[in-house]
């Protein structure tokens, strides 16, 4: 009688350890359902890392290289008519001090398109939070007057990872969520 209870007992604990664990996989892919799908090039849906301002949080994405963080600025353009066409435009609405207070412009920016969105670019070096130097770019294009702000964090001195970023920017998984936020302000 007393064999019957011990190894009840184990299957009970076996049994709750079971359902705890079930359960914790739930919560787990209940959060990971709610930021979305990972795309075929490889980026997935992460946290939005950056603490509360006076903007809305934006979506974040990661890949094995890049990480990827986009939000909308509404009715911040100074100059609804040219949109962003200064380096000190982009400074100022991109929010690269996130990644590092103390980041510096790599160099001059440049005219950038992503969709049918125009607006400027322009690389920063910054450093991670390990001390380790990085390259990122600031991009920001004006819809109206809103601004679509991103920041690439990666070897952004790598054309075919920039490639790769801008195609990111473009894609669906990008695009439909912009456009969602542009029409619903």
């Amino acid at each position: 009688m007393a064999r019957l209870q011990r190894r009840t007992m184990i299957q009970l604990g076996l049994g709750g350890g079971l359902l705890a664990g079930l359960a914790g996989l739930a919560v787990v892919a209940g959060q990971r359902t709610a930021l979305g799908p990972t795309d075929a090039a490889g980026f997935h849906p992460v946290p939005w890392p950056f603490a509360a301002d006076a903007w809305p949080d934006g979506r974040a994405w990661a890949s094995e290289s890049l990480d990827v963080y986009v939000r909308l600025k509404q009715g911040l353009c100074s100059d609804c008519e040219t949109g962003i066409v200064s380096d000190e435009a982009v400074d100022r609405a991109v929010d690269i001090d996130r990644l590092d207070p103390r980041f510096r412009a790599a160099g001059p920016g440049q005219r950038v398109r992503i969709t049918d969105l125009f607006g400027r670019a322009r690389l920063y070096r910054h450093r991670r939070r390990n001390g380790s130097p990085r390259l990122a770019e600031g991009i920001v294009v004006a819809y109206r007057c809103d601004l679509v702000v991103a920041i690439v964090d990666g070897n952004m001195a790598d054309p075919a990872l920039r490639r790769t970023a801008h195609r990111f920017l473009e894609s669906n998984t990008v695009q439909v969520w912009v456009n969602r936020l542009l029409e619903s302000g």
